[in-house]
C-alpha cells in the first residue's frame, strides 16, 4: 500500500517552491513559479517559467526516486527513442520542507488520451518499441528491483498475502476462483531471464503525445533492473482489439511474461476494487472490466 502523504500534499504549494529555488538556485529565482494542469500524487510539479519544472516529493516513500532519476535518467535518455525529462539540477531540503527535490526540462505533450492519438495500433507499436529500448539499455550498476520501485521488476510473490487478502474480501463479488486461477499461474511463471531496465509504471498518465503520436515517457520513479513483466500492464490498461494484438506482437516476451502481467494487473485491479466497490461504482466498473479482460486472456492463452 502507498503511504498517504503527510498534510494531504506534503504542504507543498508555490510559494515554498519559490523559496526553494531561490534559495538554491538562485539563477531561476525570477522565474514565474505555477502548478502544471495534470498532477500526479507521488510528486507536486510546478512550471518555472516556460521551460522548465520543479518536482516534488509529497512523501518519504517517493524520496528514493529523486536521486535514481537523478542518476539514471542522463545515462538512459541518449539509447531511447521517445524523449524523458532532463534533469537540470537536484535540490536539498529546505525552507520546511525534509525532501530532495529535483528541477527538470519541460517536456511538451498532453497524456495520453484516446481522443489525442491518431493510431491505437501504431501507437501500441510505438510504446513497445520503446520498451524494447529500454531493454536493450546497460543495467550495469542498475537499481535491482526492490522497495524502491514498489517491487516493481520483482516477483508479484511479493503481493501474494495481499492479493489472497482481496479475494477473500471479494468472495461473491468476482470470479474469485477464476481470478485465483490466475494469479497462481503468474506465481508459477517465474522469471528466469536476464534482468533488464523497466519502467514500472507504463499507463496513459506517463506517456506525452503531440500532433497524434507518442513523443515522450515521462515518471521512471519505479523504473529500475529486474523482470520487465510489469510493463506490459498497458496491453489491458489502454489496448483492446487491434492496438493490443499490435502491441502484442511489437513487444514480444514469452508466455510466463505475460503470465506474470496478468497477475500484475489482477492484483491492483482486485486491491483498488476491494477498497472502492461499495464507495466509487465507476471506479469500481472499471477494476471489473480490467479483472474480467485479464481473466479471458488467460483463458485464451495461458
Amino acid at each position: 500500500m502507498v503511504p498517504t502523504p503527510p498534510d494531504g500534499r506534503a504542504g507543498i504549494d508555490a510559494a515554498l517552491v519559490k523559496r526553494l529555488v531561490a534559495a538554491q538556485f538562485p539563477q531561476w529565482r525570477d522565474l514565474p513559479v505555477r502548478p502544471v494542469e495534470v498532477d500526479g500524487w507521488d510528486n507536486r510539479t510546478y512550471r518555472l517559467g516556460d521551460t522548465l519544472t520543479a518536482r516534488l516529493p509529497t512523501a518519504a516513500g517517493y524520496v528514493p526516486a529523486v536521486a535514481k532519476e537523478s542518476e539514471w535518467l542522463p545515462r538512459l535518455a541518449p539509447s531511447l527513442p521517445y524523449a524523458v525529462p532532463p534533469i537540470l539540477g537536484q535540490g536539498a531540503p529546505g525552507e520546511g520542507y525534509p525532501f530532495p527535490w529535483s528541477v527538470r526540462g519541460w517536456l511538451d505533450g498532453e497524456t495520453a488520451a484516446a481522443g489525442r492519438i491518431d493510431d491505437m495500433a501504431q501507437f501500441a507499436v510505438s510504446v513497445a518499441e520503446f520498451l524494447l529500448a529500454l531493454q536493450r539499455c546497460d543495467t550495469a550498476g542498475g537499481p535491482l528491483a526492490g522497495e524502491h520501485s514498489w517491487y516493481r521488476g520483482a516477483s508479484p510473490a511479493y503481493y501474494d498475502e495481499e492479493t489472497r487478502r482481496c479475494l477473500a474480501a471479494l468472495e461473491g463479488r468476482v470470479d474469485t476462483s477464476r481470478a485465483a486461477a490466475v494469479w497462481e499461474a503468474a506465481l508459477a511463471a517465474e522469471w528466469r531471464g536476464e534482468h533488464v531496465w523497466f519502467h514500472g509504471d507504463i499507463a496513459p498518465g506517463n506517456l506525452l503525445v503531440a500532433d497524434g503520436k507518442l513523443t515522450a515517457v515521462i515518471d521512471f520513479g519505479t523504473s529500475g533492473v529486474g523482470d520487465p513483466a510489469c510493463d506490459l500492464v498497458i496491453a489491458w490498461g489502454m489496448f483492446s482489439g487491434e492496438s493490443r494484438e499490435a502491441f502484442r506482437g511489437a513487444v514480444g516476451q514469452d508466455e510466463g511474461t505475460w503470465a506474470r502481467a496478468r497477475g500484475w494487473l489482477l492484483w491492483k485491479c482486485l486491491l483498488t476494487l476491494s477498497e472502492h466497490i461499495d464507495t466509487d461504482p465507476e471506479r469500481a466498473a472499471l477494476d471489473q472490466h480490467l479483472i474480467a479482460e485479464v481473466l479471458a486472456d488467460h483463458e485464451h492463452r495461458g
